[in-house]
């Protein structure tokens, strides 16, 4: 087989373009890229993302709190006539509550079953996931689907006043991560007049020199800034100048702690965005609502008891979502595995307690249980990029933290006040270690 040229990954590459990616990867400070990527944007599917874009901003993602969105009816009814998976079942019921629901078990057990049939497969493309369930997943996408991220990250940052302009001859985002083996590329935004974008390893190994990770951030200069918790733990720890307008956290927990301290040190607004790669941006953290504001207007979600019942409004329970912009994927009462409240505002849905994975329960030394939310509370405060608690069946408490924390004294005293005193022992978490956060063998609600 051929391999793909910049041709290939980029129908639309402009002289400009060719100027933007010979700079990020070949700047004297530049990271090894170990792969290649593209966007693979044709010009009708540029014109096509104007036109969502343009739509999308203007739309509203609420529903009445009492009933369901006006277009989901017609969704279910597409979905019954063309996805395999769903015809099977006959015609949908008259209630939507009483279809079935669904998980990642049922999507990683033969996910060509939840694609249309009408669906042209010569531009299908797919990324791999793992999650945290068990269930390793290739989510079906397109070239138009991973240019609609973008559409709801805007959406996020206008609600703090962030309009993205970042265009020809600029770098309008890098991607963070930081672990031993990490996909890491160049490219174009071609909405955006080819600005350039760019997924970076933070890791020392893939750099020729260590000192060229601050050097490269700082001769960029992104205008967004893009990771998780732990590669931003990282970046706080890199002798960089640069100043992005935001940063966006799109995976794993965010502690107000570690979001006030990067606030503190790049002198800008950092986003937690709820995100999952089945449906892509869910909700963006805002204080004043009290929670995460839903950025999607045709995403419907619920919220479901065990028995996928829905709860009261206000109440937890699991994160149901049907709809979403994924046209390779649509999903009817997609169980997420995550957990949180609905809440209906006078602007917009909002979740609030979200938590990912099932509820888990601690004993305090005095016998009284609490809930890993009260957990997330006790330790929020602190600068952490991810942590696991484990509680022994004899109540004891097994700590993990990152090798290089300064927190390990806070943290005690912090679970001591809210569990008691209760032996504790204190972990280190390994470098590229996928932690669970909460668990107990005295109490485990999944």
């Amino acid at each position: 087989m051929t391999e793909a040229s910049d041709h290939d990954r980029y129908p639309t590459l402009t002289d400009a373009g060719r100027r933007m990616l010979q700079r990020l990867r070949e700047h004297p400070s530049a990271p090894i890229f170990r792969n290649c990527s593209g966007n693979r944007l044709t010009y009708d599917d540029v014109a096509a993302l104007g036109e969502f874009e343009q739509h999308t901003l203007a739309a509203s993602p609420g529903w009445p709190a009492t009933g369901t969105p006006a277009w989901l009816d017609a969704f279910v009814q597409r979905v019954f006539d063309e996805v395999p998976y769903y015809r099977a079942l006959g015609s949908p019921p008259r209630d939507f509550r009483q279809l079935p629901t669904i998980s990642r078990a049922e999507l990683s057990a033969d996910i060509t079953r939840f694609v249309p049939d009408p669906l042209p497969l010569d531009r299908l493309i797919n990324f791999r996931t793992t999650g945290t369930t068990g269930h390793p997943l290739l989510v079906p996408s397109h070239p138009q689907v991973a240019g609609r991220y973008l559409t709801f990250h805007k959406r996020a940052l206008r609600r703090f006043g962030i309009v993205p302009r970042h265009g020809r001859d600029q770098i309008g985002v890098i991607l963070l991560g930081h672990q031993r083996k990490c996909f890491t590329y160049a490219s174009v935004t071609p909405t955006m007049d080819e600005s350039g974008l760019a997924k970076i390893n933070l890791h020392p190994d893939d750099w020729r020199d260590p000192a060229d990770r601050a050097r490269y951030l700082d001769a960029m200069a992104p205008e967004i800034v893009a990771g998780d918790p732990i590669s931003f733990a990282e970046l706080l720890r890199l002798p960089t100048r640069m100043r992005p307008r935001a940063l966006l956290n799109v995976s794993m927990t965010l502690t107000t702690g570690l979001r006030a301290e990067l606030e503190q040190r790049f002198a800008g607004p950092v986003l937690d965005i709820y995100s999952m790669n089945e449906v892509g941006p869910i909700a963006v953290f805002d204080a004043a609502a009290g929670g995460h504001v839903l950025l999607q207007d045709r995403l419907y979600v619920e919220i479901l008891d065990p028995a996928g019942r829905p709860v009261a409004e206000g109440q937890r329970g699991e994160i149901t979502v049907s709809g979403g912009f994924n046209f390779c994927l649509p999903l009817l009462r997609y169980r997420t595995g995550d957990h949180g409240a609905l809440v209906h505002t006078a602007a917009d849905p909002v979740l609030r307690e979200l938590a990912g994975r099932a509820p888990v329960r601690f004993r305090h030394a005095d016998g009284r249980w609490l809930n890993n939310i009260d957990v997330s509370h006790a330790l929020g405060h602190l600068p952490l990029a991810h942590y696991g608690l484990h509680q022994q069946a004899d109540g004891s408490l097994a700590l993990r933290l990152p090798a290089q924390s300064s927190c390990d004294d806070d943290a005690r005293l912090a679970l001591r006040a809210l569990l008691g005193e209760l032996p504790l022992r204190l972990h280190a978490i390994e470098e590229d270690d996928k932690i669970m956060q909460y668990s107990s063998d005295l109490d485990d609600a999944r």
